[in-house]
């Protein structure tokens, strides 16, 4: 087994929607990112990256090549995915939390885990999907952006 672990954090600027967790929600602001900003895909990438050895998204999508200007965050985690299958490493568990005073997400929370689901090839039930608030604190208690945080479990039994 193979704990990883990611975080990142988008600041807001003009917009009309964020891109949280592959879902459009409409919002009055949208990510400052060079891909579509989605802060949860991009901790998840991370964590799985982390899991693996593979460094971190910056490594794999770096935001200094055109390539991956306004990139779907999903690709991005489908070319993770295959990476790991590639070596033989597979997720079996999922725990994220985004944190972020508006907009609520509870309600998005089961179109997230269905498409997280479909794109780890995992249960539903072994995926959870949180969000909070940082009770006003900090930048995104004060509502200049998102933050999200992912613990991933890697099954590694296929390489042995």
């Amino acid at each position: 087994m193979r704990v990883g672990n990611g975080y990142d954090v988008h600041a807001f600027e003009a917009g009309d929607h964020l891109m949280i967790g592959g879902q459009r929600i409409a919002f009055d602001k949208g990510f400052r990112a060079h891909s579509d900003g989605d802060v949860l895909l991009h901790a998840i990438c991370d964590a799985l990256l982390g899991a693996a050895g593979l460094g971190d998204i910056g490594r794999h999508f770096p935001d200094t090549d055109a390539a991956w200007k306004g990139a779907d965050s999903r690709h991005l985690l489908q070319a993770v995915i295959a990476l790991l299958h590639d070596r033989g490493l597979h997720c079996i568990s999922l725990d994220a939390t985004v944190v972020a005073e508006r907009p609520k997400l509870a309600r998005h929370a089961p179109a997230i885990v269905a498409l997280l689901a479909a794109d780890l090839s995992l249960a539903a039930d072994r995926i959870n999907i949180k969000a909070t608030t940082s009770e006003r604190m900090g930048f995104c208690g004060r509502e200049e952006g998102i933050a999200a945080m992912a613990t991933v479990l890697l099954d590694e039994s296929a390489t042995r």
